[in-house]
């Protein structure tokens, strides 16, 4: 499993912002939407390609463009979806599936609850979108899911993860599947309810509201 925490001043300036609790939840999304788009071009640098002829209005040269079978995008219902716009700016012609998926805020463990997504993934690079890998536990039935349809190749990437979330991740993951995970950030840990630290909150309920 591959780490990459993304570098840049611009990351980190819609982070902190993120983070404060004073900011309501139209700029939070739209904040969100554009921290994606930064961290997508971090998580596509491997992104699978092909070489191209193409003709220009002076002469023709090569280039490239996406590989097929196209990749996917899968954000994890429901804080996921607020990462959809931001990943999609980069990559248009992606397809995108979806799972539903809840922690239980007692025992800590994720359910799926509904998915659609096609029945196999071979060949194809997925991107699942999930804004906190807090105990890991959601992230990993996810891949696990996929690596059920077939998928091989999973990047995910996250607003922010603990310590002990990557440590889980790392161990439930299949030892076949090639997993990469992008992060704006790497906070210092989980708090007794499984919250990061110092984090940013109920990303879900920041998005969206309590509902």
């Amino acid at each position: 499993m591959r780490v990459h925490v993304a570098d840049h001043p611009l990351i980190s300036h819609k982070l902190t912002t993120l983070r404060d609790v004073t900011t309501d939840s139209p700029t939070f999304r739209r904040l969100v939407e554009e921290l994606v788009t930064l961290l997508a071009y971090e998580a596509t640098r491997d992104v699978a390609v092909e070489t191209v002829e193409v003709t220009t209005p002076v002469t023709s040269t090569t280039g490239t463009r996406l590989a097929s079978p196209k990749p996917i995008v899968v954000p994890i219902l429901r804080a996921g979806l607020g990462m959809l716009d931001g990943m999609s700016r980069l990559l248009p012609t992606a397809e995108v599936g979806f799972l539903g998926m809840l922690r239980d805020e007692e025992t800590l463990q994720p359910r799926t609850y509904a998915n659609r997504l096609p029945d196999d993934l071979s060949g194809r690079q997925c991107f699942v979108l999930d804004p906190m890998l807090a105990t890991g536990g959601t992230l990993a039935m996810a891949v696990d899911y996929l690596h059920g349809k077939g998928a091989r190749t999973v990047t995910a990437i996250c607003l922010l993860a603990a310590p002990e979330g990557l440590e889980a991740l790392e161990r439930a993951v299949a030892p076949d599947v090639d997993l990469s995970v992008v992060l704006a950030g790497l906070d210092e840990r989980l708090d007794e309810r499984g919250y990061i630290v110092p984090g940013l909150g109920d990303a879900g309920d920041r998005l969206y509201g309590i509902v």
